[in-house]
């Protein structure tokens, strides 16, 4: 299978200009480059907070079923006369199949109580359940609230992804445009090299009279042109390098300049087949952020069709609790005491006739349901077009790069045929500089070719959901 292999040549020599006196060149990979955003990027380590943040909300949830101790004391004196002592403790314990638990001490004394209310000197204690045999029974608001917590965790690496995702992408675009500004960079100084070479030969062969003075005049005009080219080759290089410095942060938080002496490293893309095509299409579908964030609000919205559908049901609550004086220090009672007929029971009942407001939100959770649906649908198409769009581009991108590396191969031929002619009198120096002036605009459009490929390529991946190969 043909491979489409981005790989750089170093010229040590020509590098030690480029490296500003330094005694070599370090390799900085797309690897190394991702690794350190991925690790330290400031809108990364923020996408890290998103699950984090999702987590406490789940807390939140969870703290309703959370047991409740409550006390209340009140006291009345006027006179001389004692009023009441009213003191009421209880302890609430909710669980997850909706039956609450219950237990207290309950010691209410005095000239003025409510005889309802009247317990012995020792007060009385109590436990039982509340259990509702309807609405609530099989959902309820704090079951339902737990339940969507769980998938808002989903959601927030949903959107921690996309937002990881969006980074890495236009990070991607930034290393390939410093990675063709390098190879035009060095193009366009092995350009100017040649020409400076050439023209001191051709400066030599005039003083002895081989050559014509026109023709150091024509070789000097190639100078001064190539050295202008070279002058905007390294301006475009050295901001792409601060460009790509954006995206560099260190372990504590602080920006990070790359090194002048850095240069690309290669990396080898696969080739664009209709196999790669359908596994990003696959991946697409199983990974992209946004289709997950439709299926778990889909879901959420679930939950809240149960609960709603729920609450049509009448309301019909059940309290029991068994009440008793507290156990005296060394006395003792029958085992089957709590079967005695000391209770407290109640029961609550309602039906609202029409059913208005339940029916009405019942029915706009559907309509959300349905609009939920239909967007997910357009996304999921709009996402699967644009996938193919952007592979249709990288496969049209890496033919073209295959086509115009064999074209600068054969000019570069020619460039050595004219060379060998001119140097047996058959050519002319204009010939040898326009065909060498050719091959350097076809090498540069050949890595350029090559740096659009991968970053389309990238966006292929990025339009599937995915940041990596």
């Amino acid at each position: 299978m043909t491979r489409f292999c981005l790989c750089f040549l170093l010229f040590w020599g020509m590098m030690a200009g480029i490296a500003r006196g330094q005694d070599s060149v370090r390799i900085f990979t797309y690897a190394d480059y991702a690794d350190l955003i991925l690790k330290h990027h400031p809108v990364v380590r923020q996408a890290q907070l998103l699950p984090a943040d999702a987590r406490a909300e789940l807390m939140q949830a969870r703290g309703m079923f959370d047991p409740k101790l409550s006390s209340d004391f009140s006291r009345k004196e006027y006179k001389d006369n004692e009023y009441y002592n009213n003191w009421e403790n209880t302890l609430k314990i909710p669980t997850w199949t909706g039956i609450d638990l219950k237990a207290g001490f309950d010691r209410n004394t005095g000239k003025y109580v409510n005889p309802q209310y009247q317990t012995p000197d020792a007060g009385l204690v109590y436990a039982g359940l509340s259990v509702p045999l309807a609405q609530g029974l099989i959902i309820d608001a704090r079951r339902a609230t737990v339940r969507q917590a769980l998938l808002l965790q989903d959601m927030a690496e949903a959107d921690r992804r996309k937002a990881v995702n969006k980074v890495m992408y236009d990070a991607a675009k930034t290393y390939w445009d410093w990675y063709f500004s390098f190879q035009q960079f060095r193009y366009t100084q092995e350009g100017l090299q040649l020409a400076e070479t050439r023209y001191r030969a051709v400066k030599e062969r005039v003083d002895i009279g081989d050559l014509a003075a026109i023709d150091s005049v024509q070789a000097k005009i190639t100078v001064q042109e190539r050295q202008a080219a070279f002058q905007a080759a390294l301006v475009d290089w050295q901001n792409a390098r601060l460009g790509l410095s954006n995206n560099l942060w260190n372990e504590q938080g602080n920006p990070v300049e790359l090194p002048e002496n850095a240069i690309p490293g290669g990396i080898t893309l696969p080739e664009p087949t209709d196999g790669q095509l359908q596994a990003l299409l696959v991946r697409a579908e199983d990974q992209h952020p946004e289709l997950l964030k439709f299926g778990y609000k889909l879901k959420q919205l679930e939950i809240e069709r149960k609960l709603r559908q729920n609450q049509l049901l009448p309301t019909l609550n059940v309290d029991y609790n068994f009440i008793r004086e507290p156990v005296a220090i060394g006395k003792t009672y029958d085992a089957g005491w709590w079967l005695t007929n000391n209770y407290k029971v109640g029961a609550e009942f309602s039906f609202p006739l029409f059913l208005r407001k339940e029916r009405g939100k019942l029915q706009q959770v559907r309509i959300k349901q349905n609009m939920t649906q239909l967007d997910q649908q357009q996304t999921r198409r709009d996402i699967g077009t644009t996938v193919r769009q952007v592979f249709n581009e990288a496969r049209a991108l890496q033919q073209q790069g295959e086509f115009q590396r064999q074209a600068t191969e054969n000019q570069a031929l020619l460039v050595r045929a004219e060379q060998q002619k001119f140097d047996i009198g058959e050519s002319t120096l204009f010939l040898v500089n326009t065909q060498e002036s050719k091959l350097i605009e076809m090498r540069i459009k050949t890595e350029s070719l090559r740096a659009k490929f991968a970053k389309a390529w990238a966006n292929s991946l990025y339009a599937a959901g995915g940041t990596t190969p």
